[in-house]
């Protein structure tokens, strides 16, 4: 999913932000607005349609609605994902960039390392509705612990396990997993050890951000966060291996995922699914690609991710990090209080429903959440996940370099255990203190 696939592509160093600094942002249009009398916005909007003409396809009537409440003009650009951080950042040193933007949630610290986006106090929140309107675990990846956000939440997702049910029940299996033991056991009965044909679960081990949700949330679940709370890594500590090694024996030595899914970085484990080729995979919101590809509704379940045992809940018990998009407003624009009022506009509750069920996405809008419209079984189970065991990734201004690390050493797993490799405890900590001193360099 595009979510998934963005952050690998523009995935940045933290040394590389923190010498973005704040002196831009704002638009420096002479048609641009001002406090006292604001006539125009400037826009970055995140690509979440299929393609940008969809995108503007969306937002360009609901633009019209807030130029017809507001007065206010908004130019809208939709900025692709391979793009987007790296114009974000010449933004923040050259002046020449937006007023309003959007930014993955991953983003959120490390951007706000740069100082160049306006935080979120209780003032600017008030401004928009309050800070309790959202969802906490949304809010919660909106920067670092203990400091006002940097953006707040547009869209939300989070994982949910989906599986195909006539595999299922050709192999005789009554209902999801909801262990890993369990997941395992039923993929098993579905791999029969590579000779089937047919695998249990599918995976995206090319793919760096994808390596990393699935790694933190087996993390969470082993008692590790992968950074302490000075923010320092500890991608070695007992917790973490465990973790990274659990996810790559899924194709190791629980043989439940096909050996080339080690090269996976473009949705193909979609594709296997819709193929009927693997039963089961960890996704953020599927649904739309499983009709694109000739699938019924009534082919596919949906149920929650796995934990160790009991139920999906908070610490150990996290089964999702909290996947989605960010609005941000830059710090020194000349448009603040028509910033706001846009934020305001995106965030009610009204176009939080239009929004999201057009993107497929969850509204982070508690009152939004209500409608209709995600109540399918899928939404709900990704809507529940989000509110109840989702846990944003370390909200630390080296995040980005962390996808990148880390996210690389477990895509190097993947390839020895495609090649048949054991993958050890020592192979796993050897990987993970490799990423550790890059990190540190």
């Amino acid at each position: 999913m595009r979510r998934i696939r963005a952050a690998a592509a523009v995935a940045v160093t933290v040394s590389t932000l923190a010498a973005a600094t704040a002196c831009g942002g704002g638009s420096d249009s002479g048609s641009g607005g001002s406090n006292n009398s604001p006539k125009t916005l400037t826009y970055w909007a995140s690509n979440q349609a299929p393609d940008i003409a969809t995108d503007k396809k969306i937002l360009t009537p609901e633009l019209a609605k807030f130029e017809k409440q507001t007065g206010i003009k908004v130019k809208l650009e939709v900025v692709p994902w391979s793009d987007l951080l790296n114009r974000i950042l010449a933004a923040t040193t050259s002046g020449q960039g937006p007023d309003v933007l959007n930014i993955g949630n991953t983003w959120s610290a490390s951007l706000q390392a740069t100082g160049a986006l306006l935080p979120w106090d209780t003032k600017n929140f008030d401004a928009i509705g309050g800070r309790s309107k959202f969802v906490d675990s949304a809010v919660a990846s909106a920067g670092a612990a203990g400091k006002d956000p940097s953006a707040v939440p547009l869209y939300s997702l989070s994982y949910a396990l989906y599986y195909n049910k006539k595999m299922f029940a050709d192999a005789g299996i009554a209902k999801p997993p909801a262990t890993w033991d369990e997941l395992v056991a039923d993929g098993q009965k579905i791999s029969k050890n590579g000779t089937s044909g047919k695998w249990g679960l599918g995976a995206e081990g090319g793919n760096l951000s994808n390596n990393i949700h699935q790694a933190f949330v087996l993390g969470k679940q082993h008692g590790a966060d992968f950074f302490d709370a000075a923010g320092k890594p500890t991608f070695t500590s007992d917790g973490a291996v465990a973790a990274v090694k659990q996810y790559v024996d899924f194709m190791a030595k629980d043989k439940i995922i096909a050996p080339g899914n080690a090269e996976y970085a473009q949705n193909q484990s979609l594709s296997d699914f819709a193929k009927g080729k693997t039963a089961m995979v960890l996704w953020q919101a599927a649904a739309t690609t499983f009709a694109a590809q000739g699938m019924k509704p009534s082919d596919w379940g949906t149920a929650p991710v796995p934990v160790p045992s009991g139920a999906p809940g908070q610490d150990k018990q996290v089964n999702s990090m909290v996947a989605g998009i960010n609005m941000a407003i830059f710090k020194n624009t000349k448009n603040t209080k028509g910033a706001l009022d846009f934020v305001k506009f995106m965030t009610s509750t009204e176009e939080q429903k239009i929004l999201n069920k057009t993107f497929g996405a969850i509204p982070p809008v508690k009152a939004a959440q209500a409608d209709a419209a995600f109540s399918a079984p899928d939404l709900t189970v990704l809507k529940n996940t989000l509110t109840t065991s989702a846990a944003p990734l370390p909200q630390v201004a080296a995040e980005s370099q962390f996808e990148t690390t880390v996210g690389t050493a477990i895509k190097e797993l993947w390839s020895e255990a495609a090649a048949g490799h054991a993958i050890t405890t020592e192979l796993v900590k050897s990987k993970l203190t490799k990423a550790q001193q890059q990190m540190q360099q």
